[in-house]
């Protein structure tokens, strides 16, 4: 199995963190991103988010329009977050090679 999920809004990021330790609880045996963009890759500077980052085994992505639009440099995300060219592609793409959409 796999599933991405979306994450738009910078106040979502509490939402995203639970449903993603709700779906780590039931399987492991699933591969999981999240995907922030809008101002949402804001929730990737924050230190609480960054604890979650560092000790989650998933998958993050961030939308590189988006952090030019938020005017956050690349360098200042942690070095496990993958910036994509554009979220919305990374959201076809991911699709295409069977992801799951769950929008948060």
């Amino acid at each position: 199995m796999k599933a991405v999920f979306h994450i738009d809004d910078v106040n979502r990021w509490p939402r995203v963190k639970g449903n993603v330790q709700n779906l780590l609880k039931e399987t492991q045996e699933i591969a999981v991103i999240i995907l922030a963009n809008s101002d949402a890759v804001q929730g990737y500077l924050s230190e609480e988010n960054q604890a979650f980052i560092q000790t989650t085994p998933i998958v993050f992505h961030a939308c590189r329009n988006a952090l030019r639009g938020q005017k956050i440099s690349e360098d200042k995300l942690p070095d496990t977050v993958k910036v994509v060219p554009a979220g919305v592609l990374d959201l076809i793409e991911l699709q295409t090679q069977g992801y799951s959409y769950i929008k948060v």
